[in-house]
């Protein structure tokens, strides 16, 4: 049931920063709205209005094929179709006991740069003296590391870096919504960094890409790499990238 209002409350908070002319609607001035109208919807869709509403409602189970139509019609990009399809319980969730510090310490202790492991809630697993040494702070989630403001002052190109973050960790938070650690770390960032409450507000997710962000004037390549153990757990490798 918590995914199906997960799912419900995704849908809708993409509906509501559409605009007519974004789906090729004449958008009238009476609206009293935010957004698409639920009836547009449907209709972009191919379904009955009153199904749509269910959905959103967080009322009724569907089909892949309603949902890839719902996708098209709110113009989801790869990311937030794939992450519907997971809430809807359509694409295969995660739930892996295996011990990841084990499994992927090798990987981190002989990495030449940077690296750590990170659980599916981006708890540190595990780190190489690199990695420590670079941030040189306490904090043990990788979420709560990159939005913490000392971080941010060292960091340029700091946004989307923890941005991609932040999205990839919706992800996770909407299809483990009773998972009490979980709960924990978005009660902390709430607590510790209330200015960024609009990255949670918006419902936003987005798998990360490598990308490259320069830390103390010094430019590195994050990447983040999926065990087949827990892919929604990952291994953050920073290398050095060349300036330009």
């Amino acid at each position: 049931m918590a995914s199906k209002q997960e799912l419900g409350a995704f849908l809708r908070a993409h509906r509501e920063r559409l605009t007519p002319s974004d789906v090729g609607l004449a958008g009238g001035s009476r609206r009293r709205t935010p957004g698409l109208r639920r009836e547009e919807v449907a209709a972009l869709s191919g379904v009955g209005l009153a199904w749509y509403t269910w959905l959103e409602q967080g009322r009724v189970d569907t089909s892949r094929q309603v949902l890839d139509a719902v996708s098209r019609a709110l113009r989801l990009d790869p990311d937030s179709h794939g992450h519907v399809l997971a809430l809807a319980g359509l694409r295969p969730v995660a739930d892996s006991d295996v011990d990841l510090a084990a499994v992927l310490s090798p990987l981190v202790d002989a990495w030449p740069g940077p690296a750590a492991a990170v659980d599916r809630r981006f708890d540190l697993v595990t780190a190489n003296p690199a990695y420590l040494d670079l941030w040189r702070l306490p904090e043990r989630n990788l979420v709560l590391l990159l939005t913490d403001p000392a971080v941010r002052d060292r960091v340029t190109g700091w946004e989307p870096l923890a941005q991609d973050v932040f999205r990839q960790f919706r992800m996770h938070a909407d299809r483990h919504p009773d998972d009490p650690r979980t709960r924990e770390l978005l009660d902390r960032f709430a607590a510790l960094r209330p200015e960024l409450a609009c990255w949670w507000e918006c419902r936003s997710v987005r798998a990360f890409r490598t990308t490259t962000a320069c830390v103390d004037g010094r430019p590195w390549t994050f990447s983040l790499l999926r065990p087949s153990e827990d892919p929604e757990a990952g291994v953050l490798l920073l290398s050095a990238a060349e300036p330009g």
